[in-house]
């Protein structure tokens, strides 16, 4: 039996980039206010999960065709990588530096290496969760 689900797949289009942009936002909060990587990363996978409910898994793999075992392992790489570089400049692991910068349009800023840990633990969260998801929704 075929099934006519128009209206869910046009509201899941939309409220997907409504809730990925959200996701980036919080991302990006997270070092001045509540957010950060982890629950970026988990509005990031609830916004895939919704399309994966309104249509279906192979779909949205077509449509994104990401190998979340290589974005896990990229995320861990990334956030490995930012904890260990202070102990090659003789400081303590988990060390961050950060420094304010004049940049265009944006003027001036602070950057944090805190941010690139961050993004490792949302491509983590990312690469876990719908690692998960795509387990469980391959069961016959």
């Amino acid at each position: 039996m075929k099934t006519n689900d128009v209206i869910i797949q046009f509201t899941a289009k939309i409220v997907f980039f409504i809730i990925f942009f959200f996701s980036i936002h919080i991302f990006l909060a997270g070092h001045y206010t509540p957010g950060g990587g982890f629950v970026g990363g988990l509005l990031t996978s609830s916004a895939i999960v919704l399309l994966v409910l309104a249509f279906d898994l192979n779909t949205v793999r077509k449509v994104l065709p990401i190998n979340y075992t290589y974005l896990t392992a990229i995320g861990l790489l990334l956030a490995f990588a930012t904890a260990a570089f202070p102990m090659f400049l003789g400081k303590p692991f988990f060390t961050h530096f950060f420094d304010y910068f004049d940049l265009p349009l944006l003027g001036k800023q602070s950057l944090h290496t805190a941010m690139l840990f961050d993004s490792g633990v949302y491509l983590v969260v990312v690469g876990v969760t719908m690692t998960i998801i795509q387990t469980i929704g391959e069961d016959e």
